[in-house]
């Protein structure tokens, strides 16, 4: 992968870990004030979904990153494809399901990034 494609992807892969963290560590105390049209209550109710969603968030990252360590351009590259759809996917469904912001956050982010590992 070229090098703008490389720091894309690295972004990409940081604010999946920030996501991870964020859903399975601090989803109590700073859910409310991302999603504020949500009721308060629903955080305390939603603590282990939430951490489970963290934890998929962390195998997107590892993925991620993983295809930064990858020698061969080609297979890097492959595997970023690959990290990148799913974090699109994710992001695409985030958007309609939870918070239109999303779309803006994950999948256009990941687009970018597509974009520049397929022009490699």
């Amino acid at each position: 992968m070229g090098l703008i494609a490389s720091i894309l992807v690295g972004l990409i892969a940081l604010l999946h870990l920030y996501i991870c963290w964020f859903e399975m560590f601090a989803w109590e105390r700073r859910g409310p004030k991302v999603f504020p049209a949500f009721d308060r209550d629903l955080f305390a109710r939603t603590v282990s979904m939430a951490g489970n969603q963290g934890l998929y968030n962390g195998f997107l990252a590892a993925g991620l990153i993983w295809s930064l360590l990858i020698g061969d351009p080609a297979w890097a590259a492959r595997v970023a494809t690959f990290f990148l759809i799913c974090v699109a996917v994710a992001g695409l469904y985030g958007a309609v399901t939870a918070s239109r912001r999303i779309l803006f956050v994950q999948t256009v982010p990941a687009g970018l990034a597509l974009l520049a590992v397929w022009l490699t």
